[in-house]
């Protein structure tokens, strides 16, 4: 991790460096990248120390800010606030996890394993249509001229509802109720 220090009206020392670097370094272990980079700044206003941290990662930025009357504590409360946002961004990851499946649910079981049963079926509403009045012979000539399978007609001379089907042997059923 980068770091770049800012005083302000305090004099940074080789000792806070060190101590903000050891503060963070908990974050090298979460955040993976090598383009991170924080931006420390310390000010001084009467008896106030503050500490600013502003941790800069991909495309995510975080700051943590606290004062307190030592600087190593302010260091130590700005850097934890710093390390709870980015361990709640960690979790936002986890919870949204793109994994990878893993090999038992994919690959098959040898030896024969039982496939899972397919999914029963569903009934699926087709197009409406009107029940045209017609001879049995007249909606056997509708059924060979088009795709479908079958027709349904009301019988002309009966004035019974039909359905006229065609059978695997070539031949034509006829259901009337």
């Amino acid at each position: 991790m980068k770091f770049e220090f800012t005083g302000r009206h305090v004099q940074i020392t080789p000792a806070i460096k060190k101590l903000v670097q050891k503060e963070l370094e908990k974050l090298d272990l979460v955040l993976d990248s090598a383009h991170k980079r924080a931006h420390v700044i310390l000010s001084s206003e009467k008896h106030r120390l503050r500490a600013e941290i502003v941790v800069h990662w991909r495309d995510n930025v975080f700051t943590g800010v606290a004062e307190n009357n030592d600087m190593s504590q302010a260091v130590a409360a700005a850097a934890d606030k710093v390390e709870r946002q980015v361990l709640r961004l960690k979790e936002k990851f986890q919870a949204k996890k793109r994994r990878r499946q893993s090999v038992k649910e994919v690959a098959p079981v040898p030896g024969g394993a039982i496939e899972a049963a397919p999914p029963p079926p569903r009934i699926i509403s087709a197009r409406r249509y009107r029940v045209k009045p017609m001879t049995p012979e007249e909606a056997a000539v509708l059924v060979e001229d088009s795709a479908d399978q079958f027709i349904v007609f009301r019988d002309s001379e009966t004035n019974r509802v039909g359905v006229l089907y065609k059978r695997n042997d070539g031949n034509f059923g006829l259901i009337e109720p």
